[in-house]
């Protein structure tokens, strides 16, 4: 059984993100969507709550699983079995970065391929920093997330403006 992992912060999921996983299922027997702790990153959605999102964007896809994980992405893909990481490419500006990243995982686990897929043409601008952004500041994003990530993103953009804020002393 060929297995891949799909790596991501997924914060929220969009429609790019669901377009990549429905690629990799199709190539390969199992992709395991790993919903990424990522100390850099401060998500506006717990890790719990991204990975109930991603499965229910992803549950018509009869062969991936989405579990949290939080370490080193070789480890991890070691511990899975698995034979591929599979990362998105929407544009050339993301190609640096995740070559980099290839390389690095293939230095430290040489068994473990990195495949690169590029999502659908309509999704190739989009990712989940712009989706936050928008969606702060009232844009409709409905064409960009699955139904239930929009009710749950307006939401967390209305709870949080809802806060009180602290004052500076």
């Amino acid at each position: 059984m060929r297995t891949a992992i799909y790596p991501g912060t997924f914060d929220p999921v969009t429609n790019g993100h669901v377009d990549v996983a429905e690629r990799a299922a199709n190539l390969f027997d199992k992709v395991i969507v790993c919903v990424a702790v990522n100390s850099t990153k401060t998500p506006i959605f717990t890790g719990a709550e991204r990975v109930r999102l991603v499965k229910e964007a992803v549950k018509h896809i009869p062969n991936i699983e989405v579990e949290q994980f939080d370490g080193l992405l070789v480890d991890y893909a070691q511990q899975k079995n698995a034979d591929a990481i599979v990362r998105g490419l929407r544009a050339v500006s993301d190609f640096e970065y995740e070559f980099q990243m290839a390389l690095t995982n293939r230095k430290l686990c040489a068994d473990i391929d990195t495949i690169f897929l590029m999502p659908d043409e309509k999704y190739k601008y989009l990712n989940s920093s712009i989706v936050r952004e928008i969606a702060r500041f009232g844009g409709d994003v409905s064409e960009f997330v699955p139904p239930h990530v929009l009710k749950e993103l307006l939401k967390k953009i209305r709870d949080a403006k809802k806060k009180p804020r602290r004052k500076k002393t």
